[in-house]
């Protein structure tokens, strides 16, 4: 196996002292040192010529904050366990956000991942929820969730693609209030290869409250 902390080390050693080794060459003749001067390059004096050489870091780019510009997602603030998530616009009232939730397995393994949408109101359904699970997941066998121990409810996979399978969830307003007064819900799916053994993840419901009012509702297609 490449070793790459150590390759990089004798890198950035050869990098930065390679002026200190050049001029601690005692085998260039006395007389040549002191006898020629290098000519400075086109716009330099010989002031930054000399700064360059006792500062081996004078021409490394440090580099400078990335602006995020519109069409860019980015996370603009934590509630609890959750993130809201958006899309950068002009008029940051006008810019289409989520709630997420990345799952973890026993071993702390990204297992699933949560996404979820405020729908507009008057309609049966309040949210959009978008369920993320990986591939080997046994699709005949429904995804499952329940809040608190209470009786859960199971939903059908949508599809698959390159990325991962989908569950896509209508969670109604009876839904979303249990969410807001629960601590925890237990997602359950199941591996292709052992059928008998669910998987069991947590999703936890802290900040679920202030992040759910937050959003606002997905506008629909013009």
């Amino acid at each position: 196996m490449l070793k790459t902390k150590s390759l990089l080390s004798v890198l950035a050693i050869a990098a930065f002292s390679g002026a200190a080794l050049a001029q601690s060459d005692d085998t260039a003749p006395a007389d040549t040192a002191t006898s020629e001067t290098a000519a400075p390059a086109d716009g330099e004096t010989p002031e930054t010529t000399e700064n360059a050489a006792q500062d081996p870091a004078a021409d490394l780019d440090t580099g400078q904050p990335e602006s995020g510009g519109v069409g860019q997602g980015y996370v603009r603030e934590t509630f609890g366990d959750w993130q809201l998530q958006c899309v950068r616009q002009e008029d940051t009232e006008s810019e289409p956000c989520q709630l997420y939730q990345l799952l973890r397995g026993a071993e702390d393994n990204p297992v699933a991942e949560v996404i979820i949408e405020k729908l507009p109101e008057g309609g049966n359904v309040a949210a959009g929820a978008t369920i993320l699970v990986p591939f080997g997941t046994a699709l005949a066998k429904d995804l499952r969730i329940a809040v608190d121990g209470s009786q859960g409810k199971v939903y059908r996979y949508a599809f698959c693609n390159s990325n991962a399978c989908y569950a896509r969830i209508g969670l109604l307003p009876a839904d979303i209030a249990a969410f807001k007064a629960g601590n925890t819900a237990n997602v359950t799916i199941f591996a292709y290869e052992r059928l008998d053994e669910p998987v069991e993840l947590t999703l936890s419901l802290s900040g679920f409250t202030a992040g759910f009012e937050t959003l606002q509702p997905v506008t629909p297609p013009q």
